[in-house]
């Protein structure tokens, strides 16, 4: 059967079992267009070929190991071609150390870090026999079990949806629910930790009623160790229609309740230690059957806009603004980052309320890290990074009156590559944004909050490899005993690779910014863009004058309030710009680029002004002769899907191809279809006729018209997806194909709404990405011979067993051989 949908009758109609993820003739469907689509892929030695070198990149044993710390030790998951699937690793602060670059190698041991493994995916996944897929571990950090247990989540085919277990981290096996273990089963939501390690926080499954219509929980309860579940505690129960409810355990103790009734609409309590709450399943299914939010009587709501990002250090409070709010007498904006002490806020009182950070019109505070006594800000400037040091007066100031903050810069610009005197010698560009300055991404986390000020610092930049420092604040907020921990090697060819940030102006005379990363194509090239840079050439600079269009690739994704910042991409730069592509990265409204307005902006009837940003980008690239629309491929993934979609069918003219990974396409049930219920109010309600009248024509399943011309598209899913619903993908290529559009469409059997569970998996989808990307704009035949997909193939093929290999993960099985 066929399933109805808002488009005009002159779109072929979809079969309604395109939406069941893991229904038989879905799966058969999938299969098919799969194997049809990468065997134009895997018959290419290229392609093979550049699949293997990615591959080499993600399991290089140089590669920088991420690290958090708990209880004195050093953490890190760490996957390699001995292990695809991942090993959990732990090792001292001395052993992580000595591997630094200043440090002198052993003669038995290069790295000079002894890594402890104390999980083996690998190995667990064959114990369990699923497909599993690290989702992170909790390692507990107070009491007597300090640094003994964690919670050990693991996904299936990296879904959301996780089992959380509790694991010994001595005798490293996970603990069974009759020893006492803490077990989250299969499904969204959360377990942590509770003060002492004797009870745990469960936000999950709970049977009837217990989901939100985005399929997260309503309901969080208290698990105390050596008692039955039955007996949990009732923290907190949201409404009906809220998107998510939980509790956490901040590191200072304190338990904190929340429930989030839409994106940017969020209320929060802080439960007292001593506070009287609801006991058992009886409780529990009431609190469920209610028609109304529900939490314990002694729960002390946290009186801030519902709008606001709230943070908690030892003894403060920080609220930063997303609307204009009136407080102790003062009009504060949004944007601005206040602080106040968190008794004094939570007893009432509202004169200690002081102002942190204002936002200018270039700059926007993008995140805050709290160490004991210390906040670290790192504050976005045009789109560019920095870190600012606030530190609190002491109580002795605070009592005297004295209420000021200080703050305090950190300086890592010497990390980045600056502009060389080639380019400073170049023939000037108007577009060009703030000419000169050091294009850097630098990022600051607190190793222990709860008493500590070090800090681990990570700075990398389009062309600059990543560098992770460890840190120390002073009492007065100074940088002290800076030491570099790890420094990445440079996986591809960056000589002569010119990085610059620019402007395009949109459709309202909106200044819109673009990162543009590539060599300079010179006027006498005759279109040989593998060419090796001349030596000596350093990373950063041009070596020409006088640019003719060339291949480019431009991301967006322009939504949630996501900014796009400076980033080191092995993979990007190995598959594209060593080939002689040219990278393009645009900071359109929808992100967090310059604030919420520049968010807001984007948002539910704003929609509209991402996708013009987005064009006029596009334009710009076109207009200064970095390329031409023939040329100029576009890619996003999940919101940045739809951005993608959005460009096909309302400016196919401007683009050469299109790659959509994990895409929202259909505008008018996204809100039915797993998650979507949690994003009506960054993409519009389609059940609001007001709101459907300007998500209509964005809406890239309804928008195809049968007469026009498109360009090819290239769409990206995955059957474990439980976020962004794999029918998006699947209705849209099947109607493609019906129109006798060229359309490539790929279903992974796992990875979830990444696409990516193991290495050897990421380096084949990314090699595929750019195989598709360059054949697009270099004229050739992205899926083979001209007009090798008909529609005709679709009712012949819609039937037949399920698949669980399709033709990309026959490939990665062999990669892993």
């Amino acid at each position: 059967m066929d399933r109805t949908d808002a488009a005009p009758p002159s779109l072929p109609p979809v079969p309604a079992w395109l939406d069941e993820p893991a229904g038989e003739r879905a799966l058969a469907w999938a299969a098919a267009r799969t194997d049809e689509t990468m065997a134009t892929f895997t018959a290419d030695v290229d392609y093979l070929r550049l699949t293997a070198a990615l591959q080499e990149i993600l399991e290089a044993p140089d590669r920088l190991p991420a690290v958090t710390e708990a209880a004195g030790m050093v953490y890190n998951f760490w996957t390699d071609a001995a292990h695809p699937r991942g090993v959990w690793r732990r090792t001292s602060w001395e052993s992580y150390a000595s591997g630094a670059p200043s440090s002198p190698p052993r003669p038995d041991d290069g790295s000079a870090t002894e890594w402890e493994v104390l999980l083996d995916l690998d190995t667990e996944r064959r114990r369990r026999g699923r497909d599993l897929a690290w989702a992170g571990a909790q390692v507990l950090q107070t009491g007597p079990l300090a640094g003994r247990r964690a919670l050990v989540s693991l996904s299936e085919g990296g879904s959301d949806a996780t089992v959380t277990e509790e694991f010994d981290l001595e005798a490293r096996r996970f603990l069974p629910a009759a020893e006492g273990g803490f077990h989250k089963p299969l499904s969204k939501g959360t377990l942590t930790w509770g003060a002492d390690g004797e009870s745990c926080l469960l936000a999950a499954d709970f049977g009837a009623g217990s989901l939100s219509p985005a399929g997260m929980p309503r309901q969080a309860r208290r698990l105390r160790r050596g008692r039955a579940a039955a007996d949990a505690e009732v923290l907190i129960t949201g409404a009906p229609d809220a998107v998510v409810t939980r509790a956490n355990c901040d590191a200072w103790g304190r338990t904190w309740l929340m429930s989030m009734r839409g994106l940017g609409d969020t209320r929060i309590w802080w439960l007292p230690d001593d506070a009287v709450v609801p006991v058992g399943e009886e409780a529990a299914r009431r609190a469920l059957s209610a028609d109304c939010e529900a939490v314990p009587a002694a729960a002390v709501a946290l009186d801030v806009p519902a709008s606001a990002s709230t943070g908690v250090g030892r003894d403060w409070l920080t609220i930063q603004l997303r609307e204009p709010w009136e407080a102790a007498g003062h009009r504060h904006g949004p944007g601005t980052l206040l602080a106040a002490p968190l008794q004094e806020w939570l007893q009432g009182r509202r004169d200690g309320l002081e102002v942190l950070f204002t936002p200018t019109p270039s700059s926007f505070l993008s995140g805050a890290a709290w160490t004991a006594g210390h906040l670290v800000l790192t504050v976005l400037d045009d789109a560019v990074a920095r870190l600012e040091v606030c530190t609190p007066p002491s109580q002795r100031e605070w009592d005297a009156g004295g209420h000021a903050w200080r703050h305090h810069w950190i300086d890592l610009t010497g990390a980045a590559y600056r502009p060389s005197d080639a380019d400073a010698a170049a023939a000037p560009d108007p577009t060009e944004l703030r000419p000169g300055r050091p294009l850097l991404e630098v990022s600051a986390q607190a190793v222990r909050p709860r008493d500590t000020d070090y800090l681990f610092i990570s700075a990398s930049g389009w062309t600059t490899p990543p560098t992770l420092t460890l840190a120390r604040l002073t009492e007065e907020g100074e940088v002290t005993g800076m030491s570099v921990l790890r420094q990445a090697p440079a996986r591809y060819d960056a000589r002569g690779v010119r990085v610059s940030q620019h402007v395009a102006v949109s459709a309202d005379g909106t200044r819109v910014p673009y990162f543009q990363i590539g060599r300079p194509r010179a006027k006498e090239d005759d279109g040989d863009l593998t060419a090796a840079p001349t030596a000596g050439t350093a990373a950063g600079t041009s070596t020409t004058e006088g640019q003719v269009p060339g291949p480019t690739l431009l991301y967006g994704y322009g939504a949630f309030g996501t900014s796009q910042t400076p980033c080191y991409q092995p993979l990007t730069g190995r598959a594209w710009l060593e080939r002689g592509g040219t990278y393009v990265v645009a900071c359109i409204r929808g992100g967090g680029e310059y604030g919420p307005g520049w968010h807001l902006a984007g948002t539910g009837r704003g929609r509209h002004r991402v996708v013009e940003d987005f064009a006029a980008v596009a334009r710009s690239l076109i207009d200064r002769a970095v390329t031409a629309p023939a040329q100029l491929v576009v890619h996003g993934g999940s919101a940045g899907g739809l951005l993608v979609g959005e460009m096909l069918t309302c400016h196919p003219e401007l683009i050469g191809g299109a790659i959509a990974e994990a895409p929202v396409l259909d505008l008018e049930r996204y809100t039915r279809l797993l998650a979507g219920a949690m994003w009506r109010s960054e993409f519009g309600d389609p059940d609001d006729p007001g709101d459907w009248e300007t998500m209509r024509p964005l809406s890239p399943f309804h928008a195809l018209r049968p007469e026009a011309e498109y360009p090819p598209l290239l769409l990206l899913a995955s059957t474990a997806d439980d976020r962004v619903h794999p029918a998006h993908a699947r209705t849209m290529a099947y109607r493609m194909r019906e129109l006798g559009l060229e359309v490539g469409y790929v279903e992974q059997t796992e990875g979830g709404h990444t696409g990516t569970a193991v290495p050897a998996q990421r380096a084949a989808t990314s090699a595929l990405i750019h195989t598709f990307a360059w054949r697009a704009a270099t004229g050739g035949h992205v899926f083979g011979r001209p007009g090798s997909q008909k529609a005709g193939a679709e009712r012949s093929n819609s039937t037949g067993a399920a698949h669980s290999h399709s033709a990309i993960d026959v490939h990665l099985s062999l990669s892993h051989r």
